[in-house]
């Protein structure tokens, strides 16, 4: 959520910063709220003022014997104004509460401005994507030849979009989970982390997924409780652990990985990668996030997108790193890396990682802070996040990159300790 100062004091250039991302502001509409915010709550503190006044005078005038009845009824006119006021005000405050609550975050100076994914800039590339010497076949067609890979018995049991992994293909699918937590947990210094998969509301609102894009989740509702939603990353539950905190300076970094299950209803991809794994209700992610002092959430962001590129490098799957432009940054970011990892298949680099620095943004939603040590003051936490990485796409680009002629696909070397001595499947 953005400081409601900056509205207030520099709503033109938060209007015009929100428009590179393609976000109109309804200027018209927050000036008049605040015009009206501004007026109910001065007439609300005269009267106020008037009948601390009148009731102080009905005092003085009982001491001196005069009839007291109309002042009485005075105060009493007052007294209902003044919960008219209030009301008035509550509803007021509550509008522009809700209107804040759908803004994007503000994009760093740093940000490339563009208007959709074709004006993201590419930053770096790592490896070669590799010649093949044979027709290439997809990750469906690799993994379904030996039923490992099975999405029409996921279809029988739940629809599109969701597949069914057996034997050394779901083996492989554990192993690069395991793989990339050992690697974050060992050498990165991340804490590991077991987090619930059902959170209730306040938690998606905290993060930003609510209540912008409830449509993108999957909702249990449940009569007289709280509706439970399913994660639709770790980086929900992973955040809030700090929400409604004040911690110690010394406490910071917080670095936190987990690896779940993440529950999406992909509402807007109709059509979009309907075929495999690259787009599903249901997919495994190790999901980092970071909880930094503010000096130090662009250092931060570097630093995890380096750790997850890491990844990438240490299974030699040729990559590249691009700059989300404003138009193409998700809805928290205030700077936001893509990793693109190479699919054969498809002759082009695949997103397989998002890493990005919310600054404030979440922190100011879930009022998660620290106690500065110069001034003693509770301040603002700044938060990251970063893939690291989606497992079911990496699956993809193993099976791909590593395929051979007869369709048998090799293990990557720094799988095999993981493989219980497979080095080939198929």
């Amino acid at each position: 959520m953005l400081d409601s100062k900056l509205l207030r004091t520099q709503l033109q250039d938060v209007a015009d910063r929100l428009a590179t991302r393609g976000y109109q502001l309804d200027v018209a509409r927050i000036e008049a709220l605040e015009a009206q915010r501004k007026t109910v709550q001065t007439r609300t503190e005269q009267l106020q003022a008037e009948r601390n006044a009148r009731s102080k005078s009905i005092g003085q005038a009982k001491q001196r014997g005069e009839d007291i009845a109309p002042l009485l009824a005075d105060v009493d006119r007052m007294a209902s104004e003044l919960d008219a006021g209030k009301q008035e005000l509550e509803g007021i405050q509550a509008e522009l509460d809700q209107l804040m609550l759908t803004l994007p975050n503000l994009p760093h100076e740093s940000v490339p401005v563009g208007k959709d994914e074709d004006e993201n800039v590419e930053v770096r590339r790592w490896g070669t994507p590799k010649s093949f010497d044979f027709p290439v076949q997809d990750h469906v067609a690799l993994g379904e030849q030996h039923g490992w890979l099975d999405f029409e018995t996921a279809a029988k049991l739940s629809g599109a979009r969701f597949a069914l992994m057996r034997g050394p293909i779901a083996r492989l699918h554990r192993a690069l989970a395991q793989f990339m937590i050992d690697l974050h947990t060992r050498e990165h210094g991340y804490e590991e982390a077991y987090t619930p998969y059902l959170v209730q509301a306040p938690a998606l609102q905290g993060t930003g997924q609510l209540p912008k894009f409830e449509e993108d989740l999957f909702k249990i509702t449940r009569e007289g409780e709280a509706d439970f939603y399913l994660i639709p990353t770790a980086e929900v539950s992973l955040t809030n652990i700090v929400a409604g905190e004040i911690l110690d300076a010394k406490q910071l970094p917080l670095k936190f990985v987990a690896n779940t299950p993440c529950f999406r209803s992909e509402a807007g991809a109709s059509g979009r990668d309907t075929r495999g794994m690259i787009r599903q209700h249901q997919f495994d992610k190790v999901e980092m996030v970071q909880i930094v002092e503010p000096g130090q959430s662009f250092e931060a962001l570097e630093s995890l997108t380096a750790n997850a590129e890491k990844v990438l490098q240490l299974l030699e799957l040729p990559y590249r790193v691009l700059a989300l432009c404003t138009g193409d940054m998700g809805f928290g970011a205030t700077k936001t890396y893509d990793l693109e990892v190479w699919v054969p298949s498809q002759d082009k680099y695949r997103e397989i990682s998002s890493c990005s620095n919310c600054g404030d943004f979440q922190a100011r939603r879930m009022q998660a802070r620290y106690r500065n040590p110069e001034t003693g003051k509770p301040e603002l936490v700044h938060t990251l996040n970063g893939s690291g990485l989606a497992v079911g796409r990496t699956l993809v680009a193993v099976l791909e990159n590593y395929q051979q002629a007869d369709g048998s696909v090799r293990v990557p070397e720094v799988l095999k300790p993981y493989m219980a001595g497979i080095e080939v499947i198929g």
